[in-house]
C-alpha cells in the first residue's frame, strides 16, 4: 500500500525544512520524511550569511531568529599570538539590507520546524522513516522506507523527489554507486560551546592561528543565557592531521588531542584555554568534502544541501547554500511545474554555482587572510603588518569570497528574488 504525494522531501535538516516552507509560499504541496523517530536540536554554531537570511526574511522568520540568535557585526582576524590582523564589518554594519546571524544549528532548526509545523500542518514532517532509495517511471516516483528497526515500510510515491538527507544520502549513493571515498583536507576540528562573559563587540566572529600551529574560530550564538549577561559563545579548533577523524557529526572529542596547540593563548580580548575547558561537551569531526558531482538530478529525483555538495566548513557557507538550494529549487518549481524540466533548469544554476563554493572552500576560503599572514611571518609575531602584507591584500581575500559565494552587497541587493 502507497500514499501519493507532489513533492516528498527526504530530510528534515536545514534544507529540507526550508523547500517545504519554500515550496507551501508557492502553493505546491509537499510531505517530508525523516529517519530519525524525533527531531531534536542538535550541532553546535552556524553562520547564516546575508544571502541566506534574505531568503529566510522572505519566509518572515527574521523575528524568531532575533529571538535565538546573534546579529553578528563584524569579522575579525587575529595571529596565533594574539595579535590583530584584519577586520571587517559583518550583516547590516558592512551595508548589507540583511542581517548576518551567528547561531546554533539547534536553534535554526527548530525555528524551521515549527515554522513548517505551524502552516504546513503538524503532519507535514513524518519521523521515524529512513528512505533507502527510490524508482521511478514516466509518470511519477515511489520512495522505499525502513523502519528504525529495519522494518519495511509502505511505500510513498510522488511526481517528484527531493533527496536532503545529508552527508550519508542513501539518493546520493543510488545516483553515483561507485563514487570514492570523502576527499579529508588533512585537518581535524573540534568544537563546543561555552557559558562565557561577552568579548570584543558582544557580536564578534573571531578567526586566529593558523592549521600549522592551531586555528580557532570563535563566536556567540545565543546572548544573555544566564540572566546575568553571559552568552553561550561556539569555538571550533582546528589543526593539520594526517589521520582523519572518524565521519560522524555526533562523535565526542578528547581535549587532550587538541587542546595543548592553544594552551598559550591567553589574550586581552579573550582566555581561549579557559574557555574550552569550561565547554560541556566537545565533538571531533575530519574536514572532508566531496568532489563537486556533474549532476544531481536523475528524472523525478534531484539532490540538495549537503546531499549534493559536502563542502569543508571554511567560509560559514554549508547552511547558507542549502537554503539557497531550497529558494532556487521553489522558484523553479513555481515557474514551470512539477516537471523534470524544472529540476534540471535548478541543477544547471545550483550545480555551477556550488562548485565554484567547494573548490574555493578547498583553497582561498576568508580564513587565507589567516595563511598569508602566518606564511609571510613565518609564524612569528611582527612590529607592525602593513609593511609584510596590506590591508588591501586581505580585503581581497575576503571580497573575493563574497564573490564566489554569491553574497556581495551590491549583487545580492540588485539579483531578483528567487520566488
Amino acid at each position: 500500500m502507497s500514499s501519493k504525494e507532489d513533492v516528498v522531501i527526504i530530510g528534515a535538516g536545514i534544507g529540507g525544512l526550508t523547500l517545504a516552507l519554500s515550496l507551501h509560499q508557492a502553493g505546491i504541496a509537499c510531505r517530508i520524511y525523516e529517519a530519525v523517530p524525533e527531531l531534536r536540536p542538535l550541532g553546535v554554531g552556524i553562520n547564516v550569511l546575508p544571502h541566506a537570511a534574505r531568503e529566510l526574511a522572505e519566509l518572515g522568520l527574521l523575528p524568531e531568529l532575533d529571538k535565538v540568535g546573534v546579529r553578528t557585526r563584524e569579522s575579525i582576524f587575529f595571529n596565533e599570538h594574539g595579535q590583530f590582523v584584519f577586520r571587517e564589518a559583518a550583516g547590516l554594519a558592512a551595508g548589507f539590507d540583511w542581517p548576518q546571524y551567528s547561531i546554533h544549528r539547534g536553534d535554526l532548526q527548530t525555528v524551521l520546524f515549527d515554522a513548517v509545523k505551524q502552516r504546513l500542518g503538524p503532519d507535514a514532517v513524518v519521523c521515524g522513516q529512513r528512505c533507502t532509495g527510490a524508482t521511478q517511471d514516466g509518470e511519477s516516483i515511489t520512495a522505499h522506507f525502513v523502519s528504525p528497526d529495519g522494518e519495511r515500510l509502505p511505500d510513498v510515491r510522488a511526481r517528484l523527489l527531493v533527496a536532503c538527507d545529508g552527508v550519508h544520502s542513501a539518493l546520493r549513493k543510488q545516483l553515483y554507486p561507485q563514487e570514492g571515498a570523502p576527499r579529508y583536507s588533512g585537518v581535524n576540528m573540534w568544537r563546543g560551546t561555552a557559558v562565557w562573559k561577552p568579548f570584543l563587540s558582544e557580536a564578534s566572529m573571531v578567526r586566529a592561528g593558523w592549521l600549522d600551529v592551531g586555528k580557532m574560530v570563535i563566536y556567540p550564538i545565543r546572548n544573555d543565557v544566564d540572566g546575568k549577561g553571559s552568552q553561550l559563545i561556539n569555538w571550533v579548533a582546528e589543526i593539520t592531521d594526517p589521520n582523519p577523524a572518524i565521519r560522524d557529526w555526533s562523535r565526542p572529542g578528547r581535549l587532550e588531542d587538541f587542546l595543548p596547540a592553544f594552551e598559550d593563548w591567553h589574550f586581552d580580548w579573550l582566555d581561549v584555554p579557559a574557555l574550552i575547558r569550561s565547554s560541556d561537551s566537545i565533538l571531533e569531526y575530519p574536514m572532508v568534502d566531496q568532489d563537486p558531482l556533474p549532476t544531481w538530478t536523475q528524472g523525478r529525483l534531484t539532490l540538495l544541501g549537503d546531499a549534493a555538495h559536502p563542502m569543508v566548513p571554511r567560509g560559514s557557507n554549508g547552511a547558507g547554500q542549502a537554503i539557497i538550494d531550497a529558494r532556487y529549487l521553489a522558484g523553479q518549481l513555481k515557474r514551470r511545474g512539477l516537471t523534470e524540466e524544472a529540476l534540471q533548469d535548478y541543477d544547471k544554476v545550483r550545480v555551477a554555482a556550488t562548485t565554484q563554493v567547494v573548490l574555493t572552500n578547498r583553497t582561498n576560503p576568508p580564513d587565507a587572510i589567516l595563511r598569508e599572514v602566518y606564511e609571510r611571518t613565518g609564524g612569528k609575531r611582527f612590529e607592525q603588518l602593513e609593511p609584510i602584507v596590506s590591508q588591501a591584500e586581505l580585503q581581497a581575500i575576503s571580497d573575493n569570497y563574497k564573490k564566489v559565494a554569491g553574497y556581495s552587497p551590491a549583487a545580492l541587493k540588485a539579483r531578483p528574488s528567487f520566488l
